[in-house]
C-alpha cells in the first residue's frame, strides 16, 4: 500500500530518532501536526523516553513541555474524576468498566501515557442503566438531551444513554452498556465482554480483558464517521498490540476473541492500518489471516483509498486532493453501520434538517 500524502508526524512515530536531523521549518510543521491530531503530548512522551528530549531545539522544545505539563495537570484531573464516580456508583452492586483513555490510566497500558481526552466513559450491565442514572444523578450529573427524539434515539437504538455532565465541574460521562449500538448487525453480547472484565484495584474500577480493549479500540474507531481524532486512535492500537503482543498467544486468542465478539472486520482494518501508516509488527501469517474477513480486491483497495487518507493528522499539510471526499464517504458509511435504512433514512433527513437549523446534538 502506497501512502498518497507524507506527514512529518507519522515518520516520528515511527522513528522518533529521525527529527535529529530536522531544521526549525520541519520542527513548525511537525508540532502544528501533532497539535491538531491531539498527540503532542504523546509525542513528548515519546522523546522523553528515547533520550531525544533535552536536544530538541529551544523553541520547539516549548511547545513539548508546556503540553507535557498540562497532561501532568490532566492526570490529577482525572484521578479525582474517577475517584468522584466511584464514590457515585458505590450503592451500585454492578461492576463498573471504564472504558477507552480512562481504562489505559488505570490499567498502566503504553496508551495511556500522554493521551488527552474531554470526557470518560464506562460500561455497565444494561440492567442496571436505571439504577446508575439514578446515582449519577444524586451525585450531581444531569444530562442536557431533553428532546423526545432524542431519549428515545439513545435509549431504543443506541449503545448508551445521552451523554451526561456534572453541574460544578462541567465533566462530560459517557454511560455505555455495549461497544456497539443496539441496532447495529455487528453489536457483540455485552454478556460475553462482561465475562472477562479485568479488576484494577482494590475499589470496584474495572477494565475489558486485554484483547477487548483492543477490539473495542478498533470497533470505535473503525465505525466512527468523524475521524479528526483518527491518528490519535491509530497510535492507541499501535500501542496496544505493541504492549500485549509480548504476551504468550496473543495473536491466535485476538483473532479467536474477534470471531466471538463479531468484530473481525474492525480488526482486521485495525492491523491492516496500523502495519500500514505506523509499521506496527503483525506477524504476516495474522495479517493474511485477518484479511479473509472481507473479501474482494476492489473492495480492499477502495477502503484503502479511504482510510489510508481519513486517518493522516488531521491537518492541511497531509491532505490530498481526495481527502475531504474520502472523510465524507467514511461519515456516510458509519451511519449505514449504526442502524437499518428503515431507521437511518429517517434519521439522516431529520439530522440535516437539524444541522440547518444548528440544533443537531448528535
Amino acid at each position: 500500500m502506497r501512502m498518497p500524502v507524507a506527514a512529518f508526524l507519522r515518520d516520528v512515530f515511527i522513528n522518533p530518532h529521525c527529527v535529529e536531523d530536522y531544521h526549525l521549518q520541519q520542527w513548525d510543521l511537525l508540532i502544528r501536526q501533532a497539535r491538531s491530531a491531539n498527540v503532542l503530548v504523546r509525542l513528548a512522551e515519546m522523546f522523553k523516553e528515547s533520550a531525544l528530549f533535552d536536544a530538541i531545539p529551544d523553541k520547539p522544545r516549548m511547545h513539548l513541555e508546556s503540553a507535557w505539563i498540562h497532561a501532568q495537570r490532566f492526570k490529577l484531573s482525572l484521578i479525582w474524576e474517577i475517584k468522584c464516580i466511584e464514590k457515585a456508583l458505590l450503592p451500585i452492586d454492578e461492576p463498573i468498566i471504564f472504558l477507552k483513555g480512562a481504562a489505559y490510566h488505570l490499567a498502566d497500558n503504553h496508551a495511556g501515557k500522554g493521551r488527552l481526552f474531554s470526557d470518560i466513559d464506562i460500561l455497565v450491565p444494561e440492567k442496571a442503566i436505571p439504577e446508575v442514572e439514578r446515582a449519577l444523578i444524586k451525585g450531581g450529573w444531569m444530562t442536557n438531551t431533553f428532546d423526545p427524539y432524542d431519549q428515545r434515539y439513545y435509549r431504543e437504538w443506541m449503545h448508551e444513554i445521552p451523554p451526561m455532565r456534572h453541574l460544578k465541574r462541567q465533566t462530560t460521562l459517557d454511560v455505555h452498556h455495549n461497544i456497539l449500538p443496539k441496532t447495529c448487525k455487528f453489536c457483540p453480547d455485552s454478556k460475553k465482554l462482561l465475562a472477562n472484565i479485568v479488576q484494577t484495584g482494590e475499589n470496584n474500577t474495572w477494565v475489558l480483558a486485554p484483547e477487548d480493549r483492543i477490539l473495542h479500540s478498533a470497533t470505535h474507531l473503525f465505525h466512527e464517521g468523524e475521524l479528526e481524532q483518527g491518528f490519535r486512535d491509530l497510535s492507541d492500537l499501535d500501542l496496544l498490540l505493541k504492549e500485549f503482543a509480548t504476551h504468550p498467544d496473543f495473536w491466535s486468542t485476538l483473532l479467536l476473541r474477534a470471531d466471538e465478539l463479531k468484530q473481525r472486520i474492525p480488526l482486521y482494518y485495525a492491523l491492516r492500518y496500523t502495519h500500514a501508516i505506523l509499521d506496527t509488527p503483525v506477524p504476516q501469517s495474522v495479517l493474511d489471516q485477518s484479511e479473509k474477513y472481507l473479501t474482494g480486491r476492489v473492495r480492499r483497495a477502495f477502503m484503502d483509498f479511504l482510510f489510508l487518507r481519513a486517518l493522516m493528522p488531521n491537518h492541511a499539510s497531509c491532505n490530498d486532493r481526495w481527502t475531504g471526499f474520502a472523510r465524507w464517504l467514511i461519515y456516510i458509511r458509519s451511519h449505514a453501520l449504526k442502524m437499518p435504512i428503515r431507521l437511518l433514512i429517517p434519521h439522516l433527513l431529520r439530522k440535516s434538517f437539524r444541522r440547518f437549523s444548528s440544533k443537531d446534538t448528535h
